[in-house]
């Protein structure tokens, strides 16, 4: 299958810069797959399409202030630090912008309140041209006083909220990118549902930036997926095995909860038990595109995707390649919001 057979064209304009409010007040785009009809509501009546005893699995990730400034020691030349994943106790590995940051390079951290923040030392450059950083102490800590939320390339107005790149659920500190499908709900839209007789569940998984990056390859089985550590709670899979058994529906919000579910199905099934899923953490390399066989979601709510994304490829998945991408005509035609702070769309 052809990366190009998941282009499509979007105005510039359509690439939602600021968040709506309030948050459920966003457009919502609702996508039968049995029939092919397509329906046009707002977020918030996103009630009268979920039934009692459904189970709306959510991402818990938090975003953390990954983007920091720094200067080369001695040189005094500036750096911009990334963090996109951690790989140690004090060794992450970031993207850096700057000039020559070779390994062995010292690198001072910002730090507003004149306190010195911890160093780090580049360890080494990757195959992908990012760097190994090694900190003087854990950065954790200091990320609220010295980072910045890393808002996706696309969005050229600064937050005014950090906390509006961030779900109402957040608890889980760790991704750089929101999961974006769950901006939508308020606690006030939860407990509707919840007094609906649906409930909440959660996984977490923690967003890179490679989320963002458009697939270069032509022939997508050739494209390398990017690995994200997840977490399927023991107490999550068996709420889900649970409504699996009595026949209810498993509702992902977002395609990185997808993903975690679908993992802890693939996992299942390898062991016999096809259907149901399987609590674990660790990282996942799962790659879903059209002819991937779904186990265990049964309806979607996500945002609208870049063009040749690994996203958009696992919607088309889900839903259909040609189905998706007439949605995606109809959302342009329409003036939908798209990409991150954009508008939602429920798969069913």
């Amino acid at each position: 299958m052809k990366t190009s057979d998941f282009d499509y064209e979007l105005p510039p304009e359509l690439i939602a810069q600021t968040p709506v409010t309030p948050r459920h007040a966003s457009r919502l785009m609702v996508v039968e797959r049995a029939t092919g009809a397509i329906t046009h509501r707002y977020f918030y009546e996103i009630l009268e399409y979920l039934r009692p005893g459904d189970v709306l699995v959510a991402n818990d990730s938090r975003v953390i202030p990954a983007r920091m400034y720094g200067r080369k020691v001695p040189t005094g030349g500036r750096v911009e630090v990334l963090l996109l994943a951690k790989r140690g106790e004090r060794v992450w590995e970031a993207l850096t912008r700057g000039k020559r940051i070779l390994p062995g390079t010292v690198i001072a951290l910002d730090e507003q309140t004149g306190v010195k923040a911890p160093a780090c030392r580049v360890l080494e450059v990757t195959e992908s041209g990012s760097r190994l950083l090694e900190f003087e102490e854990p950065v954790e800590p200091w990320l609220e006083r010295i980072g910045n939320i890393p808002l996706p390339p696309y969005i050229h107005v600064p937050l005014e909220d950090r906390e509006r790149y961030q779900t109402v659920y957040a608890r889980v500190d760790g991704s750089v990118a929101a999961p974006t499908a769950g901006l939508h709900f308020t606690p006030e839209l939860m407990e509707q549902v919840r007094a609906l007789g649906a409930e909440f569940v959660f996984v977490t998984l923690h967003i890179g930036l490679d989320t963002f990056r458009p697939v270069q390859e032509e022939e997508i089985e050739q494209h390398r997926i990017h690995t994200e550590w997840c977490s399927l709670p023991a107490e999550t899979a068996e709420r889900i095995n649970a409504a699996r058994r009595e026949g209810r529906r498993i509702i992902a919000v977002g395609t990185t909860s997808v993903r975690v579910l679908e993992t802890g199905g693939k996992m299942a099934a390898e062991r016999g038990a096809e259907g149901a899923v399987v609590p674990f953490t660790g990282p996942t390399n799962l790659f879903i595109y059209p002819g991937f066989t779904f186990r265990v979601v049964d309806a979607m709510i996500t945002n609208f995707h870049l063009p040749r994304s690994t996203l958009l490829m696992l919607v088309s998945a889900f839903a259909g390649r040609e189905l998706i991408l007439r949605a995606y005509q109809e959302a342009v035609r329409l003036r939908y919001r798209f990409y991150s702070f954009g508008d939602a769309m429920l798969i069913l």
